[in-house]
């Protein structure tokens, strides 16, 4: 991943393609800053792609709710660059799942788990997090694990 987000930044230097390029260190920075949190943590490597996975994904999530709030005061300009920058940080993100294999894998997470209830969620949310790091968005699947969670318990399996 780092090397990845090394390369990206200097083919955006060289490309004059100042949007990606500013996008791409702003990456960089926020991975510094969680690389030094975790050395003052006794991590001496840094944080690993796991960690750099969800790190995107807030940004993104992040981005998409200044996007939804420019649009709403009618600042469609910045709402757009935002949307530039998103695309740009979802590059290096893997394939994200389908809506079908999304379903699988909450399916497969609940069975894991053995969750039988709502009370489960973290634990779910949590197994889905370590096996589809950067594959999902985590805020927009949480509804439906609740709700498959809450259809599980009132089928009382």
């Amino acid at each position: 991943m780092r090397e990845q987000i090394s390369s990206s930044m200097k083919n955006a230097l060289k490309a004059g393609d100042k949007v990606a390029l500013s996008t791409i260190r702003l990456i960089a920075a926020a991975l510094k800053d969680r690389d030094i949190t975790a050395r003052g943590n006794g991590v001496s490597e840094g944080i690993g792609d796991d960690e750099i996975l969800s790190m995107l994904q807030t940004m993104i999530k992040q981005r998409r709710e200044s996007s939804t709030m420019y649009r709403d005061a009618g600042r469609a300009e910045l709402a757009e660059i935002e949307e530039k920058e998103i695309k740009i940080i979802q590059e290096f993100l893997p394939e994200q799942l389908g809506d079908y294999e999304i379903v699988n894998a909450i399916e497969a997470s609940i069975s894991q788990t053995d969750a039988v209830s709502v009370k489960d969620m973290g634990k779910v949310m949590s197994y889905l997090k370590q096996e589809y790091a950067g594959k999902m968005d985590f805020s927009k699947i949480s509804a439906q694990v609740k709700t498959s969670l809450m259809d599980l318990s009132k089928d009382g399996r």
